[in-house]
C-alpha cells in the first residue's frame, strides 16, 4: 500500500487546508476547504483529480470552497449527518464510527463537538493522522461556541485516547499564541518550556508548527491535561470534576 501524501495548504491568515491523496487510486480529498482556488491551484500543479471533500464543520473558513470545489469538479462532500442542514453541497451524511475511504486509506468518523455541536474528526489510524478541525489545536482548542464544558471534554478526552504517535493536523497556525498561555497556567511545565523555544524557531523561521504529534500534546496542552491533579491545583481547582477545570481554562484563554 502506497503512504497517504498529505498536502498542506495555508489560506487567509492563519487556516490551514489539506490535500490528501492516494497514488494508487487517484482519490484526492480536500479536508476543510476554506477558499477553492487555492486548492484549485496545487491541483493542477500536481496533476490531480479532486474527487472528495472532508467537512468537520459547517464554520465558513472551513466550508467556503465547497460549493464551487463541487461545481468544478464533481467531488463528493462529506460531513456529519447531524450538522447535515449547515454543510455546503453534502451528499454523504456520516456519524460517530462510520469509516471514509479513500483508495486503500480509510479513516474512522469521531464526534468530538464542543466548538460546534456536529464537529466530527477523521482519523486514518493506518497514515497515524488526524484531522480535527478547530476541536484540537496545537497547545490549545476551539472556543466553546456551541458546546458545553462537559461535552467538550469528552470529545478532547477520545482524541487523547488515540496513539501517541498520531500527527495532528488541525485547521489554524494559532500555536505560538496559544503556547504564551499555555505557560501562563502551566509555567513550571520542563516539555511545554521546551516546546516553546521550538515553536518560536519555527514562526521566526516562517514555518508552520502543524502537525504536531499527539504524545507531545498530551504532555503540553493543557486541554487535553484538566484531568491533571497538579493543574487543576495550580487552578485553584484541587478535587474538581475535570469538566469544571476545563471550563475553567477555556474561560482563561478566551480572556487571556
Amino acid at each position: 500500500m502506497t503512504a497517504l501524501e498529505i498536502i498542506q495548504i495555508p489560506v487567509l491568515s492563519d487556516n490551514y487546508v489539506y490535500l490528501l491523496h492516494d497514488a494508487a487510486s487517484g482519490m484526492t480529498a480536500a479536508v476543510d476547504p476554506t477558499l477553492a482556488d487555492p486548492v484549485q491551484a496545487v491541483l493542477a500543479e500536481r496533476g490531480w483529480t479532486l474527487t472528495h471533500i472532508l467537512n468537520t464543520h459547517h464554520h465558513a473558513d472551513h466550508t467556503g470552497g465547497n460549493l464551487a470545489l463541487k461545481q468544478a469538479t464533481g467531488c463528493t462532500i462529506i460531513g456529519n449527518r447531524a450538522d447535515a442542514a449547515r454543510l455546503p453541497g453534502l451528499d454523504v451524511a456520516v456519524s460517530e464510527g462510520d469509516t471514509v475511504t479513500l483508495g486503500a486509506h480509510s479513516a474512522r468518523v469521531l464526534e468530538v463537538s464542543g466548538h460546534t455541536v456536529g464537529h466530527i474528526a477523521y482519523w486514518f489510524e493506518d497514515a497515524a493522522a488526524l484531522f480535527c478541525g478547530d476541536t484540537l489545536f496545537a497547545l490549545g482548542c476551539g472556543r466553546m461556541f456551541e458546546g458545553t464544558p462537559a461535552q467538550f471534554w469528552s470529545s478532547l478526552s477520545k482524541l487523547r485516547a488515540l496513539p501517541d504517535e498520531t500527527r495532528v493536523f488541525c485547521a489554524h497556525e494559532y500555536t505560538l499564541s496559544n503556547w504564551r498561555f499555555a505557560d501562563s497556567v502551566d509555567p513550571d511545565n520542563a516539555t511545554l518550556q521546551a516546546r516553546g523555544q521550538a515553536i518560536r524557531t519555527l514562526r521566526d523561521q516562517g514555518k508552520a508548527t502543524v502537525p504536531s504529534m499527539l504524545g507531545e500534546e498530551k504532555a503540553t496542552n493543557p486541554f487535553l491535561r484538566a484531568d491533571d491533579a497538579a493543574l487543576a491545583s495550580r487552578l485553584g481547582l484541587a478535587g474538581r470534576p475535570p469538566a469544571d477545570v476545563f471550563a475553567e481554562i477555556r474561560r482563561r484563554k478566551d480572556s487571556f
